[in-house]
């Protein structure tokens, strides 16, 4: 009965670990898409999870909810921040932080 608990939990790491590398991949490429078509550009290549929670989707049904991270700079020479949030495997918001346009 142990052994069948541990490889359950194992599975459910693996799942968990599985899940957020594909979620954060779509945080990579909105952050990047966003960037893009504002003019920005997406600094380090990368995203960090800062949160993880579960939400509800619009069907009603628990999700996790992830909150990505990035920097982004409007020159060149300074480092602005940014958010992704994502609802299981969509993309919910995408937030930058207030820059000059040129």
């Amino acid at each position: 009965m142990e052994e069948s608990l541990v490889l359950a939990l194992f599975a459910a790491l693996a799942w968990l670990w599985w899940d957020s590398m594909s979620a954060r991949e779509r945080a990579v490429s909105a952050g990047k898409a966003t960037c893009e078509r504002d003019g920005l550009q997406f600094l380090d290549d990368t995203v960090e999870c800062v949160s993880l929670r579960p939400g509800r989707n619009a069907e009603g049904r628990l999700a996790l909810r992830r909150t990505y991270r990035f920097e982004f700079s409007d020159d060149g020479a300074n480092r602005r921040a940014g958010s992704v949030c994502m609802l299981g495997a969509r993309v919910e918001s995408i937030y930058t932080e207030p820059y000059l346009i040129q």
